[in-house]
């Protein structure tokens, strides 16, 4: 059983607009935030994986697709891992959390969207815990 988690936020439209939220997502260990910007929906951003760090993965802008696997050997993981996708959208407000021990792969699923990283560790730290795997390991993305 998967070890990844969703949390469904809310959605709120009126005529000034609309509120995006996740109100059941506390912030509990969470260092720092980045975001990453996709001007191209044909770039693969991964894989990328810490033994040490959580990640929480939200969509701002567009639509992405997160590929996650749970890494079974740091040095040589085998190349038959499968692939959990999950599918993120500015108009579904959810963040994915993901455990330490994943690798992750993102795919903007259109140009010009954007995601909000959260991390319990620190840049540094972060550097200390980074592990790269080819883009085409795990998942064959279309």
């Amino acid at each position: 059983m998967s070890e990844i988690k969703v949390i469904q936020g809310e959605v709120f439209r009126d005529e000034r607009g609309q509120i995006s939220s996740l109100n059941e997502f506390h912030f509990e260990g969470v260092k720092r935030t980045y975001i990453i910007h996709h001007p191209d929906a044909s770039v693969i951003r991964g894989w990328h994986a810490h033994q040490h760090e959580r990640k929480w993965f939200y969509c701002v802008k567009g639509r992405f697709s997160v590929a996650l696997v749970k890494v079974d050997d740091w040095d040589t993981p085998s190349p038959n891992l499968k692939a959990e996708v999950f599918h993120l959208d500015e108009n579904d407000s959810k963040i994915v959390c993901v455990p330490a021990g994943y690798a992750n792969c993102l795919k903007a699923e259109e140009d010009g969207a954007i995601m909000q990283v959260f991390s319990d560790k620190t840049l540094p730290e972060a550097l200390g815990d980074s592990w790269r795997y080819d883009k085409s390991m795990w998942y064959q993305w279309e």
